[in-house]
């Protein structure tokens, strides 16, 4: 036996050795189980847009596969979200609350408990795959009080994390956990470029005998904003969505949403329009990284045993409700994203009306690896019967957001009039968040609902509904006028949820057949025993 086809038997046999833990996925093409891609951008609305920029992206994946019309967020914001992606889990078995090292965004917390069983992790260790990370991880990573840039979480073949937030000039990665510092020359160091660019080598460079997993978190379409040179004069004349809940007062909802000034003064329409174009402009980088991503897969033969899934964190407003820009709210611009997926077994050019989440994408890539995803603790479900199109499958009805609100103790020097808690103000005295702003909610769909119960961990316990069928826009808010055997059983659901776990997140709604209602079990605002503020880290 030549020393090369040696070494090729023994490549195979330690691939076989490791690969214990996952059986071989069903409706596979060829011996090697399938590779998969996922594309993660950042404040990626759905509902106002969003996905308008991206031809390339709609033509490679989207006509060629499937996207989910109602894919949702458990929490509209960025590391909560994530840390959702990665567990499988809801945001109150995870415990990330908000962006801080004190919300448990890649404290050691986190670390020590929630990263040795992410998906990645569990892909890598026990089925056998060639993982690789490139972008924004969590708002925290990198953090000296966390372990810095060192730090390398389980599960990653190859770690090529961005510190901190999303930037597109002048930042810092951690390339396997050493400090690798880029500038603001846009050929070498714009960063979604730079992720394509390590992606493409990673592909050129990967073993040919194990399947691999790829993580491709961009920096677009998040702040500050600053599109490619050859993108700065896209869009010129497009402006923020003038939809039917833009500059208008939000009547009937949570006090934060009401505080917000209408109609919006000259300069944060201004501003906030400026911002829409540049998003879009940010956006037409990943559209040529997907494009690129897509050709080599091609060109190296992977692209048919690929599956490829495009998503983002959370969802984005500008201007809805006379909010100017930001997420963290609980309407559908906020808690609504992208999700398109394309691969072996998908028919291309379909749309499903499933309601799904983002803790379903964890489940979704072990079972395509072909590992027992009942063997894990996450609350979602795999998404593999909705791709592959089978018949007669029994799904969910709702699911659970929940967010908990920042803030700080003293008053915003440029907001007095507002009082201490409330933060992301803008200088007309807007603010986006306060402490009190933190909520939990059903989001219901049914072939009979489309409807949205909220409630407040406030002094009110104040409560949103919404009626999505007959208000789209979720401008009047029916908590008062709805009928109260309903409003019962969305209160008892959600007490139910904010405490589930596992299979329980799994559990009938209140509008499917068998779902079952114990009013002897009911008490008032019961969502709150289960506060997420209680929770320990």
């Amino acid at each position: 036996m030549s020393p090369a086809v040696r070494g090729l038997a023994l490549a195979a046999l330690l691939v076989l050795s490791r690969d214990w833990g996952c059986a071989q996925a069903a409706g596979t093409s060829g011996a090697r189980k399938p590779s998969v891609v996922l594309i993660l951008t950042d404040d990626q609305d759905v509902c106002l847009g969003g996905m308008t920029p991206l031809k390339k992206t709609s033509a490679l994946i989207a006509e060629m596969g499937i996207s989910f019309s109602n894919a949702y967020v458990p929490s509209a914001l960025c590391c909560p979200s994530r840390a959702s992606i990665l567990t499988g889990k809801y945001p109150h078995n995870h415990h990330v609350v908000n962006n801080t090292l004190e919300g448990n965004c890649s404290s050691k917390s986190w670390q020590k408990i929630q990263e040795p069983y992410t998906f990645p992790a569990l892909l890598k260790s026990m089925c056998g795959y060639q993982t690789f990370f490139a972008g924004k991880y969590l708002n925290e990573y990198g953090a000296e009080d966390a372990g810095g840039i060192g730090h390398v979480p389980p599960g990653w073949s190859f770690w090529y994390a961005l510190e901190k937030n999303s930037k597109y000039y002048n930042y810092t990665l951690s390339v396997n956990g050493k400090a690798r510092r880029h500038g603001e020359n846009y050929s070498a160091d714009y960063l979604t470029d730079v992720l394509a660019n390590m992606s493409l080598d990673f592909l050129d460079y990967k073993s040919n005998f194990e399947p691999f997993f790829m993580m491709i978190s961009t920096p677009a379409p998040h702040s500050p904003w600053i599109p490619a040179p050859q993108y700065k004069k896209s869009f010129q004349n497009v402006s923020a969505p003038r939809n039917g809940n833009f500059n208008i007062h939000g009547k009937d909802k949570h006090w934060l949403i009401r505080q917000a000034k209408t109609p919006m003064t000259n300069s944060s329409i201004q501003f906030l329009d400026d911002a829409f174009r540049k998003r879009w402009q940010t956006l037409l980088s990943v559209d040529d990284l997907i494009e690129k991503l897509v050709k080599k897969l091609e060109l190296l033969g992977e692209l048919d045993n690929t599956y490829i899934f495009y998503t983002s964190d959370n969802g984005f407003h500008t201007g809805q409700f006379s909010l100017p820009i930001d997420k963290r709210q609980l309407y559908e611009f906020d808690i609504k994203v992208p999700l398109l997926v394309r691969g072996p077994g998908i028919k291309p050019n379909q749309t499903n009306k499933m309601l799904v989440a983002n803790i379903d994408l964890g489940p979704t890539i072990l079972d395509i690896a072909g590992f027992d995803i009942n063997k894990t603790q996450m609350d979602g479900m795999s998404l593999l019967p909705l791709l592959r199109g089978d018949k007669n499958v029994t799904w969910r009805s709702d699911v659970l957001i929940e967010y908990q609100g920042e803030g700080h103790n003293s008053s915003d020097p440029t907001c007095p009039a507002l009082g201490p808690g409330v933060t992301h103000c803008f200088p007309d005295c807007v603010c986006e968040d306060s402490y009190n702003n933190t909520y939990a909610c059903v989001r219901t769909l049914s072939t009979s609902w489309d409807l949205q119960y909220c409630e407040f961990d406030d002094r009110e316990v104040f409560v949103e509904v919404y009626n999505l069928t007959a208000d789209p826009h979720q401008l009047t808010n029916i908590a008062k006028t709805i009928d109260q055997e309903i409003l019962e059983k969305m209160n008892y659901r959600l007490m139910m949820l904010q405490s589930c776990s596992g299979a329980t997140c799994r559990t009938p709604g209140v509008f499917d057949p068998g779902y079952r209602f114990d009013p002897r079990l009911m008490f008032s605002h019961g969502i709150w025993a289960h506060k997420l503020s209680t929770r320990s880290l």
